[in-house]
């Protein structure tokens, strides 16, 4: 039988650990399945600046934001070792953390599209009236994607 991919996007809300756990449940118990573990980050802009006390202040929270990629990442592999000791091999674990070029939806689009995932396993947000206007993310990946599971937890 043909290994299964799975996409999991996680971005450390309690949501996404609701979709974590359902992925535990669901796919623990198969020896067929590779899991990818999805986090595209908004990244630190370069700016070059001269040495002023205004400068100094911005380049100091500039490293702040960097620490606090290198902290996510770490924590994305934590979800890793999660996964391990729920009973999932190693080698059938990835995790994905880039840096991102576009929204969240487009994103996933891209990824489970070039690396072609059978299942993308989301969570949803309850209704808010800017995503009324705005769109959410679990609504634009199952209107673009086809021929892909998408399971939403809730």
């Amino acid at each position: 039988m043909a290994i299964q991919k799975i996409l999991l996007p996680y971005n450390f809300t309690h949501l996404d650990q609701k979709a974590l756990d359902f992925v535990i449940i669901a796919f623990s118990h198969l020896n067929d399945t590779e899991i990818t573990i999805f986090n595209a980050y908004t990244p630190v802009p370069e700016i070059e600046t001269a040495d002023t006390s205004v400068t100094g202040k911005l380049r100091g929270s500039l490293g702040y934001l960097s620490q606090q990629i290198i902290q996510r990442e770490a924590e994305l592999n934590d979800v890793k070792q999660k996964l391990i000791l729920q009973g999932f091999e190693e080698n059938r674990i990835k995790t994905s953390f880039r840096p991102r070029k576009r929204d969240i939806a487009s994103e996933i689009i891209e990824s489970a599209m070039s690396e072609k995932f059978d299942v993308i396993v989301l969570n949803r947000k309850h209704a808010r009236v800017t995503r009324f206007f705005s769109g959410s993310v679990s609504h634009k990946v199952m209107m673009t994607l086809k021929d892909t599971t998408v399971c939403i937890v809730s």
